[in-house]
């Protein structure tokens, strides 16, 4: 497949040489030279399979509408702009593309929110949760995208309150802890990357998946489908 990568820094330069090893043809456009969107023309994009967004929430909406316009699917990996899911979402059932994003496409993460679920029921027994998430000194939000899924996994009740403590360390990959905490024990969950890899791995796949299907999803819902 031809696909365009935008974005250029650790994480999609390493979705880039993934895409490469898969057999995919893949060309990379630096935010620097995209500005406003400016380069995502529909007549540029016509050859392209898939566009990958590995960029930043500043810049990440306005590259959504413009691929979406432009009739293209999508692979996004930026995080910072939920809020705006259901829009994208009416966007993509518009233009009828398909569309692809999650907050962590790295399966062990992923195999990780399945703990957190199965452990969320500690909730009502008086465990107190907190969540703890550690990454890179250049990381632009705060809490991550994976804290904020692992909250939404662990609060089902207004009465409590799940808290996320965010750290940004020198050159940190992530790191994401849930600590239910009670009078008699602590419960301890962790999920610790040592490289970037897993993220690339599982964006690939998700390229792959995406290709020849309509429609919007959450890459937690379906990364078990992806072979």
């Amino acid at each position: 497949m031809k696909l365009l990568l935008l974005g250029a820094g650790k994480t999609g330069s390493l979705v880039a040489d993934v895409a490469r090893e898969h057999g995919h043809e893949i060309t990379t456009l630096r935010s620097g030279e995209n500005p406003n969107a400016s380069a995502l023309a529909a007549e540029r994009l016509k050859p392209i399979d898939v566009v990958v967004d590995f960029t930043t929430p500043g810049c990440v909406l306005g590259h959504i509408r413009a691929c979406l316009a432009a009739g293209k699917n999508m692979v996004v990996g930026t995080t910072g702009w939920y809020s705006e899911i259901p829009k994208i979402r009416a966007e993509v059932e518009k233009h009828n593309t398909g569309f692809v994003f999650g907050s962590n496409f790295s399966v062990g993460v992923n195999l990780f929110f399945d703990l957190v679920r199965a452990a969320a029921p500690a909730i009502q027994h008086r465990y107190l949760p907190h969540i703890y998430e550690r990454h890179h000194v250049h990381k632009k939000d705060a809490p991550s995208g994976t804290a904020a899924t692992i909250q939404g996994l662990l609060q089902h009740s207004p009465d409590i309150e799940v808290e996320i403590t965010s750290f940004r360390e020198g050159e940190v990959v992530g790191m994401h802890e849930v600590v239910l905490d009670s009078p008699a024990d602590t419960i301890y969950l962790c999920h610790d990357a040592k490289s970037r890899r897993g993220f690339a791995e599982g964006a690939v796949r998700a390229v792959e998946w995406i290709a020849d299907k309509k429609g919007f999803f959450d890459f937690k819902d379906i990364w078990r489908e992806m072979s």
